[in-house]
């Protein structure tokens, strides 16, 4: 190869380099960037009011960041330290980013950051199937169990909360449980207990749209 044809292929092949490196990094994050949905490009109050989006509940010391978060207001039920973990054969881990709430003798399920949210509408109010276990259950012997729930709003007067007669639920991943269906009047903060064989329990929810 003569030394012209030598210092051309060198120019050219540089050029290349330069041209591809740099604009070949903006382009591929450009790219990414755009195939993202909206809630991963999402950081904060600035984000487009227009590109709803519900992102997953955050965890209990996250409450300000979560969607729907309750006011500082109503206190909704948090994790005990240390956690609730129910006897055998009842199942140790709850669904994700739900928790244990309770003694062996009455427990429920509830989300990390106390929010019910998105709950289906009827003309009676906002509906939710809130489940039951206690270690004495079974539900073979006691297909309706003597379980009493009851609520009310905490934060603004409101009609009491209507529950169903208590019925069973079964299923090997969660053994033995009781379960009711509850109607929401209205949104807002509420308190619910429950009453079985001498035990009682209460948790607060924000009931969210």
């Amino acid at each position: 190869m003569s030394r012209q044809r030598l210092y051309a292929f060198i120019i050219i092949f540089g050029w290349l380099l330069s041209a591809c490196a740099p604009r070949g990094n903006a382009s591929v994050a450009d790219a990414l960037a755009a195939e993202l949905p909206a809630a991963a490009q999402e950081s904060g109050p600035t984000a487009p009011a227009e590109q709803p989006v519900k992102k997953a509940p955050a965890a209990a010391g996250d409450l300000a960041e979560a969607p729907h978060a309750p006011p500082k207001t109503c206190p909704v039920t948090a994790p005990a330290d240390p956690l609730f973990v129910p006897p055998e054969p009842f199942p140790s881990l709850t669904p994700q980013v739900h928790f244990w709430h309770g003694t062996s003798s009455l427990w429920t399920s509830l989300p990390q950051d106390g929010v019910w949210y998105g709950l289906p509408h009827n003309p009676e109010g906002y509906t939710q199937k809130v489940f039951w276990w206690s270690e004495g259950y079974f539900w073979a012997d006691e297909p309706e169990p003597e379980l009493v729930v009851t609520g009310e709003r905490l934060d603004e007067p409101a009609p009491p909360l209507k529950v169903s007669r208590a019925t069973n639920a079964f299923a090997k991943d969660i053994q033995s449980a009781m379960l009711v269906g509850v109607d929401f009047p209205t949104l807002g903060c509420w308190e619910i207990s429950g009453q079985y064989g001498g035990a009682e329990l209460s948790f607060v929810v924000w009931v969210a749209p």
